[in-house]
């Protein structure tokens, strides 16, 4: 890796490296309930830290034309080259990008941060704020953010979370957005190793009128 990598980079990289390749390849159960309740038309869709891509693979066999962006180079090879085996490639382009720089071009009818979460010192409010403005109109922002932590996490007795609430006035979204949702909600999760824990998380819907 090249001396002029940036900490996410670096950390990230190390991380999908140890990492099972199988691990995260499956939709976000809580992502795909709520494009269910909003049935949009699949259009062209950014997945911001896709990571494996089971969000990104899911929506292209759906219909979707997704760009998946990640700052692992890792990661982004894996989403690769699962899209090419399920023949999603020609719906599913994903690039390694350091979100801290610079966003992809729009617009875009759908633009998802599915835990956007990081240990590294970014400003991760500002990024997914900053994609508003690559929406089309009529196009939704959904964030789906830890409200809680499960026993396998990073730090799992230190962090404090913000509500629904809380979360919406981080983000700072322009008067040009109508909030749709904003809401904390538990569900079941299962961790890398098998574990079971209840966890709760904010969900956060933008819509451009």
């Amino acid at each position: 890796m090249s001396e002029d990598t940036t900490p996410s980079e670096r950390f990230w990289e190390s991380h999908y490296q140890g990492m099972d390749p199988s691990w995260a390849t499956r939709p976000n159960a809580v992502l795909a309930a709520v494009l269910d309740d909003l049935a949009p038309v699949p259009a062209r869709a950014l997945d911001l830290g896709c990571g494996h891509g089971g969000d990104a693979l899911w929506l292209a066999s759906n219909g979707w034309h997704v760009t998946a962006v990640d700052v692992s180079a890792t990661a982004i090879a894996r989403v690769t080259d699962a899209a090419q085996r399920s023949e999603l490639g020609p719906r599913l382009s994903a690039f390694r990008k350091d979100l801290a720089r610079d966003i992809p071009a729009g617009p875009f009818d759908l633009v998802y941060a599915c835990y956007f979460h990081t240990p590294v010192d970014i400003d991760r409010n500002a990024i997914i704020g900053r994609t508003s403005e690559v929406l089309s109109p009529g196009g939704y922002l959904v964030v789906i953010d830890h409200a809680s932590s499960a026993p396998w996490s990073w730090g799992a007795h230190d962090q404090e979370f913000p509500t629904a609430n809380e979360a919406v006035t981080r983000l700072g979204l322009g008067e040009d957005l109508r909030i749709v949702r904003q809401e904390t909600a538990w569900r079941e999760a299962s961790g890398p190793d098998g574990q079971r824990a209840d966890v709760a998380d904010n969900v956060i819907i933008a819509q451009r009128p």
